[in-house]
C-alpha cells in the first residue's frame, strides 16, 4: 500500500492553522492541521453544490455567480457546465497555495475549470466580496470551511449567523439562489436562514460522483423579496 506523501504546506492567511496538500498514488488530498477536508475520490457532494445553486441558470446565456471556496476544482467545473457562455464566475479563495494547487497538481481532475475565460479568482476573504457587491449575484455556492461550525478559521461562523446571512441576501439579485455545503445537518441553522428571509430547503447528497458513500447536506435558500 502506498503512503501518502507531503507535497506542500502553507499558512491559512491571518492565522496559524496549516493546510498540507499530499500524494498518495494517483490521489491526492489536502488537510488542515492533520485533518482530511477533501480529497480527489470524493467530490460528489461539491458537484451537488453547483448543481442545486444553478438550476435557476440553465438556459441563460449569462449570469453571475460566486463560488465561496475554490477546494479542488470541482465545484467550479460543475458551475461551467451550468452556466452560459456569457456568465461570468467568481470565485473567492482566501489561501492563494490552494490556487497554486489547482494550477499545479489538482486541475487535471476537474478538467482544468481555471483556464476558463468565463472565471475570475479573487484572492481573499468570501466575506469582503459579498460586502462589496451588493445585488451582485444571481447565485453563491459557498463551500467554506466545514459547515455552520468552522473547520479551518473561527472568524467564518460570521457567514453563518445573522450579520453575515443578511449580507448574504443583500448580495443576491432579485429572485436569486445561495447554496451552502455543509458536512452535517443543522437545524438551527436551517431556522436562521429562513429568519434571514430565505425560502430553504435541505438536501441530503453522497460523497461519491454516483450519490453513493456517507452523506453531505446542502441547503438551498431562495430570495424571495425583491
Amino acid at each position: 500500500m502506498n503512503k501518502w506523501e507531503l507535497l506542500e504546506t502553507t499558512l491559512v492567511p491571518d492565522s496559524q492553522t496549516q493546510m498540507s496538500l499530499y500524494k498518495n498514488g494517483d490521489d491526492y488530498s489536502i488537510c488542515v492541521d492533520g485533518k482530511e477536508l477533501m480529497n480527489t475520490r470524493k467530490h460528489g457532494s461539491e458537484e451537488s453544490l453547483a448543481d442545486l445553486g444553478c438550476k435557476k441558470l440553465m438556459g441563460r446565456p449569462d449570469g453571475r455567480v460566486l463560488v465561496g471556496g475554490l477546494g479542488m476544482g470541482f465545484t467550479l467545473a460543475a458551475t461551467l457546465r451550468h452556466v452560459g457562455p456569457k456568465a461570468k464566475v467568481e470565485v473567492a479563495e482566501l489561501v492563494p497555495a490552494v490556487q497554486d494547487w489547482n494550477r499545479d497538481y489538482l486541475g487535471e481532475f476537474a478538467g482544468f475549470p481555471l483556464k476558463d475565460a468565463r472565471v475570475k479568482v479573487d484572492l481573499g476573504d468570501v466575506a469582503d466580496v459579498l460586502r462589496n457587491n451588493p445585488n451582485g449575484f444571481d447565485s453563491i455556492l459557498l463551500d467554506v470551511d466545514n459547515g455552520p461550525s468552522p473547520f479551518t478559521q473561527d472568524k467564518n461562523t460570521w457567514l453563518y449567523w445573522p450579520e453575515g446571512l443578511g449580507v448574504l441576501y443583500k448580495s443576491l439579485r432579485p429572485q436569486g439562489v445561495v447554496a451552502i455545503w455543509s458536512a452535517y445537518s443543522d437545524r438551527k441553522f436551517f431556522k436562521r436562514l429562513v429568519q434571514a428571509g430565505f425560502m430553504v430547503k435541505e438536501h441530503q447528497v453522497g460523497v461519491h460522483a454516483n450519490g453513493s458513500g456517507g452523506r453531505h447536506f446542502i441547503w438551498v435558500a431562495d430570495k424571495v423579496k425583491s
